[in-house]
């Protein structure tokens, strides 16, 4: 059970989610923040785009035809071991009061209600087109000229939530089928441990900026609205002050596709996209329509080196989940993609910045 800790004006709902009978709770929810809704008129969607947690869609149907969408997130299983569930909703609210995140409706022992956004989530051919990338990359430094004022350390989250992960991983995992996969791909957490410590050693002297950032801009979690011509970002589990070119390297790493089918790499965005990529962000970023050649170019060779941050930190996590998620999805398998794709480019990464 996590530990929910309310600020004046929150809305607490007493609820407490049965994963395998949502809509007891899904009507409990909705009868404290939409007193006024006639159940007849709901209609409920299980949404699947996260890996993580679990999404129900409300749809509510007014006699006139009017419709509203409310959100509801319930938590993954044990997800409270490694995310602050605190942070995270101090975080939604001030981006809301900023333009940069939906409002927040209220507040239940494993998740919440939140505002829906209209539009589309991206997928691998709208990351690339040209009427959206320059939107997502105004949003995200948009976002990274927040400020959580003096309560909140300006210190980079990453290698501390990495070392938490990989502290959550089972020196043996809890069946034998379990162990054996991993044991066959792998062979063990302290060679991963190891690795990291060379990772960290390579990589903790970057000179990047620490920004306020997402740290998870998949695709699903880019929302794009084609009429109003706008991009909102979603799901801030991880946000926090870290550095600015993990949060772009890690949006580029995601333009492969998150379906372990349908990952690819020969979709990872090439230099030329990412120089012109970085020279919008920068415009928005530096409030100066002419970044130089060589702030791009910092900056882009930056996000090379992150990008392997970015694919450690996943790999680890999804080791995680591999042991306590109970959603349908292969963790194992995914956290290979991503540990593979940190060993193929890891070397010349490295070469370079020695």
């Amino acid at each position: 059970m996590s530990c929910i800790c309310l600020a004046a004006g929150d809305k607490y709902i007493p609820v407490q989610f049965d994963e395998n009978d949502l809509n007891p709770g899904v009507l409990k929810v909705l009868e404290a923040v939409r007193p006024n809704w006639i159940p007849n008129n709901i209609i409920l969607k299980t949404l699947t785009d996260g890996i993580t947690n679990k999404l129900i869609s409300c749809r509510y149907i007014e006699s006139n035809g009017v419709q509203e969408i409310i959100l509801i997130r319930i938590y993954g299983n044990k997800t409270d071991l490694f995310i602050d569930r605190t942070a995270e909703i101090r975080n939604i609210k001030t981006l809301n009061v900023l333009g940069l995140a939906p409002k927040i409706y209220g507040i239940f022992e494993n998740g919440f209600a939140y505002e829906y956004y209209y539009g589309c989530t991206l997928d691998v051919n709208t990351v690339i087109d040209e009427k959206v990338w320059p939107l997502v990359a105004k949003q995200m430094a948009k976002m990274h000229k927040v400020d959580l004022g003096k309560d909140v350390q300006k210190e980079t989250f990453v290698w501390d939530k990495t070392e938490q992960f990989l502290s959550l991983l089972p020196e043996t995992y809890s069946t034998e089928t379990k162990q054996s996969r991993f044991a066959n791909i792998f062979n063990s957490v302290t060679k991963l441990r190891i690795e990291y410590e060379r990772l960290k050693s390579f990589l903790s002297k970057t000179a990047s900026p620490i920004v306020f950032a997402h740290n998870d801009l998949l695709l699903g979690n880019v929302i794009y609205n084609n009429q109003e011509g706008t991009i909102s970002f979603i799901d801030f589990e991880y946000s926090a002050y870290n550095y600015q070119a993990f949060d772009i390297a890690n949006h580029f790493n995601e333009f492969v596709g998150i379906s372990i089918e349908d990952i690819d790499y020969n979709k990872y965005p090439s230099k030329d996209f990412q120089l012109k990529w970085i020279r919008a962000y920068l415009a928005e970023y530096q409030s100066d329509n002419n970044p130089s050649d060589e702030q791009i170019q910092n900056v882009y060779v930056e996000v090379q080196q992150l990008s392997l941050l970015s694919h450690f930190l996943w790999g680890i996590w999804s080791l995680v989940q591999y042991e306590h998620s109970t959603i349908d999805f292969d963790f194992l398998r995914y956290a290979e993609i991503r540990l593979n794709r940190y060993f193929e480019q890891k070397d010349s990464i490295f070469k370079e910045i020695s």
